[in-house]
């Protein structure tokens, strides 16, 4: 599978799983729970949990977290719905905690 990344690589920092390229990061200005987090339009290697509503700093949400497939590390969340039009841009897409990913292959 390494293949199929290429560099720029980011990874759990727990267990080193590669979960997201550095050319899927759409923004790194948002807010995770523990400090700066990137939204990516795609991640990798994941499993997702059960969704919820809730009120983050943009509105309510959807959300579902999403953990390492292979540690099982909180990783951040995956957008489900946005409820305000102007955050719609989010569905579907994941938020990784800086905290919790590490660059590789750099």
């Amino acid at each position: 599978m390494a293949e199929s990344f290429g560099s720029g690589l980011y990874s759990c920092f727990n267990c080193r799983n590669r979960v997201s390229l550095h050319d899927d990061i759409i923004s790194k200005d948002f807010q995770g729970r523990n400090g700066r987090a990137f939204l990516f339009s795609h991640a990798v290697n994941i499993t997702v949990g059960p969704k919820e509503d809730r009120h983050l700093l943009t509105g309510l949400h959807t959300v579902a977290d999403i953990y390492c497939a292979d540690c099982h590390e909180v990783l951040g969340w995956k957008y489900e719905r946005a409820y305000e039009a102007s955050q719609k841009y989010k569905e579907g897409k994941f938020i990784l905690e800086k905290a919790k990913i590490v660059k590789e292959n750099w």
